[in-house]
């Protein structure tokens, strides 16, 4: 589904973005060669014989002549910990702070998915160090302070943060104590030349038996292809304050073989530590985000 990034951030309430979102993309799916997927949204699930009856609920079984049992938080099928960079280089393009709001409502609409299949979620945003950890819980309470927590980001202005992605991976390894699914949307742009510390810190996560889920934010028309109009610009960097004017024809080829190379050396080192590695492009949408979820779930079982 696809939304204009600039309508998200002044409509305000991401959990009814989520909401639409979610059901949308649920719709799509069942029409798709992809409904398999297991989507169900039960708040019961079918008794075992053998099992306590004090979990039974006897109202569905007077309904439907069948024994289900309440589902509570402790018996939730996942533990999933959304990873959200919000660091200077994330607020780009300025014209709709494009990356950072894409990062939010697809980590929302991720959360919404979760806990409607009675999964546990918990939140972390981070720049050169955690900024806010929440615990991982299942409960509407939790969610809903989760959607406060995202909508206070979608509000947050432009500061001038640097990245510490692989500081912040060895860390949250460390915090999490039970097996999880950590997902991550960052633009993987905390210094180039020290790309490769990164891939060290998901491999701890790997260690302490997490699973991992890494989307790559970007802005392909300008990120990766380089797509600008031909006229004089002035480019900043925006986490190190640099500036340059020049017209892109001048730098285009010279950018494009660096960031080929780039991002070819991040695929090929995350295939080598079996790391999920997903370029998530903030103008293709949010489905892209759901389906490669699922697709990591259905691995997972």
């Amino acid at each position: 589904m696809n939304l204009d990034l600039n309508a998200i951030r002044q409509f305000g309430n991401i959990e009814f973005l989520a909401k639409q979102m979610v059901e949308g993309f649920i719709t799509g799916l069942h029409k798709s060669p992809y409904h398999g997927f297991s989507v169900e949204f039960a708040e019961h699930r079918l008794y075992n014989t053998g099992e306590s009856t004090r979990h039974i609920d006897w109202k569905v079984y007077g309904k439907t002549d069948r024994l289900y049992t309440k589902r509570y938080e402790e018996e939730t099928n996942l533990r999933c910990l959304l990873l959200i960079d919000t660091s200077s280089s994330m607020f780009y393009p300025e014209k709709n702070l494009g990356k950072i709001t894409f990062g939010t409502m697809a980590a929302a609409s991720l959360a919404y998915l979760l806990q409607n299949q009675r999964d546990a979620v918990g939140l972390c945003t981070f720049s050169e160090d955690i900024e806010i950890l929440t615990p991982i819980k299942s409960t509407p309470s939790h969610l809903h302070s989760v959607f406060l927590q995202l909508e206070n980001l979608l509000k947050e202005k432009h500061n001038e943060k640097k990245s510490g992605v692989a500081s912040v991976i060895h860390q949250i390894a460390d915090k999490i104590n039970k097996r999880s699914l950590v997902i991550i949307f960052s633009d993987m742009l905390e210094n180039r030349g020290d790309k490769d510390s990164i891939f060290p810190a998901l491999q701890h996560l790997k260690h302490n038996n997490h699973e991992v889920l890494l989307f790559h934010v970007i802005d392909s028309k300008t990120e990766e292809e380089f797509n600008f109009e031909e006229r004089p610009y002035e480019f900043i960097d925006i986490e190190k304050g640099q500036k340059v004017k020049i017209n892109p024809s001048q730098v285009k080829d010279a950018y494009l073989s660096a960031t080929r190379q780039y991002f070819e050396d991040i695929k090929l080192k995350a295939g080598q530590y079996k790391i999920d590695f997903i370029k998530a492009d903030i103008n293709n949408g949010f489905d892209q985000i759901l389906l490669n979820y699922l697709i990591k779930r259905n691995k997972m079982k």
